[in-house]
C-alpha cells in the first residue's frame, strides 16, 4: 500500500510539473490607429509601425501562463523586481521608446516605463528570463525588427477591406507558419455593420533561451475575428 501511495505521489508530482512548463513564446504587435481609433485616450502623433504589446509565455493549448505573483511556481528563481528591471533597460531605452511605447497617456501625460513593468510583472518574470530583464527585452525588440508585418502581410493600410484567411495564407508562405490574427471593433456601429479591424499580428515562437524558430500559432484569431472568412480593415495612420 505504502508503494502504491507513493507512486501515485511521484506522478502527481510528475504532472503537476509538466502542466507547469509553458510551450511556446507569442510576440504581439499592435497597430496604433486601431488601438487608437476606439475611444481610447492615446499620446499625440502615434507611430507609423507596428508596435510591441508583449512577448508572452504560453502552454501548448494557448492559455497564458499567469502572472508570477498569482503563481510564483512559473519561475526556478525569485525573479528580478520591476523596479530593478527597469534600471537594466537604460542601454536600450531609446529602442524600446520606439518599438515598444505605451499608446495609452497615464495622467494626461506618458509613461512608457509604466508598460514596461506591467508587461514583466505579467509575463517577463514567467520568461527564460526571470533573472535577465534586458535579454527579455532585448529579445523582444530584435524580434520586432526581425519580422515587420509590413513586409508580410501581403496588405497596407488603406480604407478597403481584406480577408483575413488570405492574410493569414499571405504570413504563412512568407514565413513558413501561421501567425495569429486579433482583431477589434469600430465602437457604435450596428451589430449588421459593425467594422472589423486588424488590431494586432502575433508571431509564435518555440520555447528556447535564444528565440529563432517560429511555429504555427494553435489559434490562428482572436478578438472579435471569429471566421476566416471575416472582412476586416486596416486603417491608415491618420498621421500619415
Amino acid at each position: 500500500m505504502n508503494r502504491l501511495l507513493l507512486a501515485v505521489a511521484v506522478l502527481a508530482t510528475l504532472l503537476v510539473s509538466a502542466t507547469s512548463e509553458f510551450d511556446f513564446y507569442k510576440l504581439s504587435l499592435m497597430w496604433p490607429p486601431s488601438v487608437c481609433n476606439v475611444g481610447k485616450e492615446c499620446i499625440p502623433d502615434i507611430p507609423k509601425m507596428f508596435t510591441i504589446h508583449g512577448l508572452w509565455p504560453q502552454y501548448g493549448d494557448d492559455r497564458p501562463v499567469p502572472p508570477y505573483n498569482k503563481d510564483p511556481s512559473c519561475a526556478d528563481i525569485t525573479p528580478v523586481s520591476s523596479a530593478d528591471a527597469m534600471s537594466q533597460l537604460r542601454f536600450i531605452e531609446g529602442e524600446l521608446t520606439k518599438y515598444w511605447p505605451n499608446l495609452f497617456t497615464i495622467d494626461g501625460k506618458r509613461d512608457d516605463q509604466f508598460f514596461w513593468r506591467h508587461e514583466w510583472e505579467s509575463h517577463g518574470m514567467c520568461s527564460n528570463y526571470p533573472h535577465d530583464p534586458f535579454g527579455y527585452f532585448y529579445k523582444a525588440f530584435s524580434l520586432t525588427t526581425q519580422y515587420n508585418p509590413l513586409e508580410v502581410m501581403g496588405i497596407q493600410p488603406g480604407d478597403e477591406l481584406h480577408k483575413v484567411g488570405t492574410i493569414l495564407e499571405t504570413v504563412r508562405q512568407n514565413l513558413g507558419a501561421y501567425p495569429q490574427i486579433a482583431c477589434n471593433t469600430l465602437p457604435g456601429t450596428a451589430d449588421r455593420w459593425k467594422i472589423r479591424q486588424l488590431w494586432e499580428i502575433r508571431f509564435c515562437f518555440n520555447r528556447a533561451e535564444l528565440l529563432s524558430v517560429l511555429r504555427d500559432c494553435p489559434n490562428k484569431l482572436a478578438g472579435t475575428c471569429s471566421e476566416e472568412t471575416d472582412l476586416i480593415r486596416f486603417p491608415p495612420n491618420p498621421f500619415y
